[in-house]
């Protein structure tokens, strides 16, 4: 396993991050606690000791009780060992959005469900007009996106109607082509946020690479921590990704 894998977690000494795991699966389970402690203990640890950031943890946990609501009334609390497979799923698609290494896909023991796959292409343009459209309707983003939200689901569209049956060159152009016009939104995006705001967005972008820090030359560390920045910055404008990576 990689150091990047190992790094040791710089703001939250292991029993409180176990702790701050613990107390968000309380809440998450309506306040039934359950206790990490054992071998449940043993893999929240892993978690730190890997640089999972609480809050991609959060998302994981939040990943795995969305799809256990999906399937009907709950039958019994969840355990935290039961997460992991998503949690871990997270931590990767957060690697990947601030361009460190992603380790191998895992597998928990205690959960048979296999982690999800990445999406196809025709899906992932499908997801992305369907946020850009609820992120339009939310009425949160302002007029500066109209021309550029309306211009991208236009294409979008459009380009979805093909997806399909593209291969080769015509394939590679598309992806390109969601790679600018991903970076055109993320320039409104960017524009859109206070000064405010974005301090506490770089705060929170340190925070989540924290435990990577040590171990990055300063020019990987500054792209990082811009992509981390980025990232956050889609999050709090619940802007997708139009860029795809290939599967």
């Amino acid at each position: 396993m990689s150091g990047l894998d190992r790094a040791t977690p710089a703001l939250h000494a292991v029993d409180e991050y176990c702790r701050e795991i613990e107390a968000y699966l309380c809440r998450k389970n309506d306040g039934h606690l359950i206790r990490i402690v054992g071998p449940s203990f043993e893999r929240v640890s892993d978690w730190a000791a890997r640089g999972v950031p609480l809050k991609v943890a959060f998302r994981g946990i939040d990943r795995y009780f969305e799809r256990y609501y999906a399937k009907g009334a709950r039958r019994r609390p969840v355990r935290i060992d039961f997460c992991e497979a998503d949690v871990l799923d997270v931590f990767d698609e957060w690697k990947r959005a601030v361009g460190l290494v992603v380790a191998g896909a895992q597998t928990s023991e205690d959960d048979p469900e296999p982690r999800s796959s990445r999406k196809s292409l025709p899906e992932h343009l499908e997801r992305v007009v369907l946020r850009l459209t609820q992120a339009r309707a939310n009425g949160s983003l302002g007029e500066r996106f109209d021309d550029v939200i309306d211009r991208v689901a236009t294409e979008l569209d459009a380009s979805r109607a093909g997806a399909r049956g593209l291969r080769g060159a015509a394939r590679h152009a598309l992806i390109g082509r969601l790679r600018e016009l991903d970076a055109e939104l993320l320039v409104v995006a960017r524009a859109a946020i206070d000064e405010s705001t974005r301090a506490r967005l770089a705060r929170d972008a340190d925070e989540e690479l924290a435990a990577f820090r040590a171990s990055m030359p300063p020019e990987s560390f500054a792209r990082a921590k811009a992509a981390a920045l980025d990232r956050l910055v889609r999050e709090k404008l619940a802007l997708p990704t139009l860029a795809y990576d290939q599967p």
